[in-house]
């Protein structure tokens, strides 16, 4: 079964007033990159969240934006007391020397910079939420991958209908070959023998019999053909059979176009030459699609 590189999940769990978002996208590249958002603190779980992911995503570009969000607890803030009376004496000087007749409230005071501390999430407290982050990635690459398939088997069904397209075609130039030697047999000879008839020149069988043979020889496309057919089987079995199959495609596509390059270079013949644009211009179509299959 193919799979696309390009896919999108999400998932969220909320447990004992943890909140964990994770957001999954693909987009397709030649090989495996992982960029991690998420929380200052959190950063430390970044090779815990890239084997999980690896064991779902074999390459393209990964992006994961995880969000926490936490009941906050009477421990999460701190006032430093230095700081606050140092701001008191400086505004208290200020008052004096302005002559201003309140004093300025404290929850004012509170706002100014350095007052309050929040606690700052720690390697030690992203590990102890890591169950809760796990189970949330787990879910969101979940859907990432039913979005993946779901758009892996409409390229399938692409990739197999321009496949199809190139077997008409080759059994259109295989039927066809047979038919182009020997209709410049019969060219060749009829020019030869008016040659002879005009020049009174006598020519040995066996030397006609030489120039068909050189020219069966180069225009022989059995092989390609062959070769040809080989790799439009295997591309079908890879495609209905392995996962992971984009870089075998990838590889078979290139071997198609290299045997339908050499055919169309063989054969001298204007039908052949429009069946060989029919087939190179599927293969274009094949090759665009498989830069997103993994």
């Amino acid at each position: 079964m193919l799979l696309s590189m390009t896919g999108f999940g999400e998932a969220h769990r909320t447990v004992e007033g943890l909140s964990v978002v994770v957001e999954v996208r693909t987009i397709n590249s030649r090989y495996f990159k992982l960029s991690l958002r998420c929380p200052e603190g959190f950063n430390a779980l970044e090779g815990e969240i890239e084997s999980v992911v690896r064991e779902q995503v074999r390459r393209g570009t990964i992006q994961v934006a995880l969000r926490i969000d936490r009941a906050h607890r009477p421990d999460d803030y701190r006032l430093d007391a230095e700081v606050l009376n140092g701001y008191r004496l400086q505004l208290e000087a200020i008052q004096k020397r302005w002559h201003l007749p309140d004093p300025l409230p404290l929850a004012h005071m509170l706002a100014l910079p350095g007052v309050v501390h929040e606690s700052i999430t720690t390697a030690s407290d992203a590990s102890r939420v890591w169950p809760v982050i796990k189970e949330t990635l787990d879910a969101a690459l979940g859907n990432l991958a039913k979005m993946r398939a779901e758009e892996g088997r409409a390229m399938a069904a692409d990739l197999e209908t321009n496949r199809l397209v190139i077997a008409t075609e080759l059994k259109k130039i295989e039927a066809r070959a047979p038919l182009v030697q020997d209709a410049y047999r019969t060219r060749l000879t009829e020019r030869v023998n008016r040659s002879l008839a005009e020049f009174q020149i006598t020519l040995a069988p066996e030397d006609l019999i030489k120039e068909l043979a050189v020219y069966a020889d180069r225009s022989d496309i059995s092989e390609e053909t062959v070769r040809l057919s080989s790799h439009l089987e295997q591309f079908q079995t890879i495609m209905q059979n392995e996962e992971g199959a984009g870089r075998k495609l990838e590889f078979l596509t290139q071997e198609m176009f290299r045997e339908t390059n050499t055919i169309g270079s063989k054969c001298n013949d204007v039908e052949i030459a429009r069946q060989v644009i029919e087939i190179k211009t599927a293969i274009e179509r094949i090759r665009e699609q498989i830069q997103n299959v993994e």
